[in-house]
């Protein structure tokens, strides 16, 4: 029933109502700034504030995406099991690659690598914004009006705009893709549209099942639509593998080795595993009691936009089988989910401007409403104000080893590597060594190895629990919170003999750990 609402190729109640909703948005008073700038500059200036700040919600931004896009660049970086084994493809690190590079010559020292690649996704993120006012002029403008809002200053689109993440890339291209090849489309709309769901394949292939529905539903009685949709995904599929082969690669080998290291190795349940009701429990947890708002508003939205929601329900349904969770990787049903909500509560002004004395405060109210639940719940639980604040301790501490002349040698003591904001911002040039329990060569005697190796490092990065093992020239400079606890420099004056510890080089060790 959801996809027969698609029939025709209208993701909206009837044609009369996209008919007003064209001629409602098309005309606009001159003279005036159109809504749309305006909403785009909102969005725009929310986005660009969470990519300046210095969060690291998952280590996958640095380690799976902007550290191989810093390697291209014939820098030295942290290499993960994940790239030795073949299960990650070069496209989105190839995407990075010049940003990074712009990055690095704007402001060396890792910082400008890290921050304009966050800046340039943060900009893609508006095409999100920009879908859903097209999404509502097909009803009305008022719906225009209140989708594009809602997109631009909902806590969790902003909140994951700036990172570099394969969920967050993929949503910013579905979602465009989404508008274009439905409500009959031309052939060249169809083309573009299948490139872009081709390359957010590339950049998230477990969103296979929900840019499924949505090309089927797209084409439901319309099955020459597939043609051009197919041709365009085609083209954009025979790119990224290009890109694969100018990497030595081969095509798509990457996507055959994740299947067969997470599915039949079952390496992702290393790092969790939860119930398949893990995502609505998230939910509940995420927008509290306030969910009922948002699930009235769905509820009312759907006859709007029901491939919308069916795209949004598939893809949370097949992310609940998966053993191991995470809540970005539904952040396509969220940025989905929110954009039919917006589209249900314009109904709701709508009918507030029916009623003597309302018409002049309805659309303040339905807006004022979205902006109160998103200041509300951005900080309400623990995980998000957690997901606000993870990884600033640790790149405070990175920004003040990075510049610190003195250093000629930094020891990770039993502190992740995971929990850091990438080599370059760590170390630069600096040799960088990992003193870890789980290491066969430290045996679980780290104190004794610490001390046969000191003459390689001036600089430690322990836990404080754990100042007792350092050496005791090693001296107490600042400390962050790092991960769940605090991590503190350590330092001691004089030179460094790499030749002391050259066996835990960093990349040796996560090669005998299997990290």
């Amino acid at each position: 029933m959801l996809l027969h609402g698609t029939i025709g190729g209208t993701m909206t109640s009837t044609g009369a109502d996209a008919a007003r909703g064209s001629t409602a948005v098309a005309g606009t008073s001159t003279g005036r700034i159109h809504p749309l700038f305006a909403l785009l500059l909102l969005a725009l200036v929310l986005r660009l504030a969470a990519a300046l700040w210095p969060n690291v919600m998952y280590p996958d931004e640095i380690f799976q995406y902007l550290e191989p896009a810093w390697r291209m660049l014939g820098h030295d970086g942290i290499l993960t099991w994940e790239w030795r084994e073949g299960i990650r493809g070069w496209f989105l690190p190839t995407l990075l690659a010049g940003p990074v590079a712009v990055g690095g010559l704007i402001a060396p020292g890792g910082e400008g690598a890290f921050l304009v690649p966050r800046l340039v996704a943060a900009s893609a993120s508006l095409s999100i914004v920009v879908s859903a006012w097209f999404f509502g002029a097909r009803i009305s403008r008022t719906h225009a009006i209140v989708a594009a809002f809602a997109a631009a200053v909902w806590f969790e689109l902003i909140l994951l705009a700036p990172h570099t993440l394969g969920e967050s890339l993929s949503t910013a291209l579905i979602v465009p893709a989404a508008l274009l090849v439905t409500s009959r489309p031309s052939q060249r709309h169809l083309a573009i549209g299948g490139a872009l769901l081709a390359f957010a394949f590339v950049c998230r292939f477990q969103y296979a099942p929900a840019i499924a529905v949505l090309a089927l539903g797209a084409c439901w009685m319309r099955w020459r639509k597939l043609i051009p949709l197919i041709a365009g995904g085609l083209a954009a599929l025979m790119l990224s593998a290009a890109i694969e082969l100018a990497h030595g690669a081969v095509p798509f080998a990457w996507l055959i080795g994740n299947i067969r290291e997470n599915l039949l190795h079952d390496r992702a349940t290393e790092f969790g595993v939860t119930p398949p009701s893990a995502y609505f429990v998230n939910f509940l947890i995420v927008w509290s009691a306030a969910i009922v708002l948002p699930l009235a508003a769905i509820w009312r939205g759907s006859r709007h936009a029901p491939l919308l929601l069916a795209v949004a329900l598939v893809n949370l349904v097949f992310h609940s089988l998966i053993a191991h969770k995470e809540y970005r990787f539904v952040f396509l049903s969220v940025a989905l989910f929110i954009i039919v909500a917006a589209l249900g509560s314009a109904d709701w002004v709508q009918w507030l401007r029916a009623k003597p004395g309302w018409r002049r405060w309805a659309l303040p109210i339905v807006t004022g409403v979205w902006v109160l639940l998103s200041v509300t719940l951005a900080g309400a639980s623990e995980g998000m104000r957690d997901y606000w604040t993870r990884g600033v301790g640790a790149a405070r501490l990175a920004a003040e080893l990075r510049s610190d002349p003195q250093m000629c040698g930094l020891a990770l003591y039993n502190v992740r590597f995971q929990l850091l904001p990438g080599r370059e911002r760590l170390v630069g040039a600096v040799p960088l060594y990992a003193l870890e329990p789980a290491d066969p060569l430290a045996e679980l005697m780290l104190p004794p190895l610490l001390q046969a190796t000191r003459p390689a490092f001036n600089r430690i990065l322990a836990r404080p629990a754990a100042a007792g093992d350092l050496p005791a020239d090693f001296s107490r400079q600042s400390c962050a919170r790092v991960g769940i606890a605090d991590a503190c420099i350590y330092a001691r004056s004089g030179t460094c003999n790499a030749a002391a510890a050259a066996a835990f080089v960093i990349n040796d060790v996560l090669v005998r750990m299997g990290h």
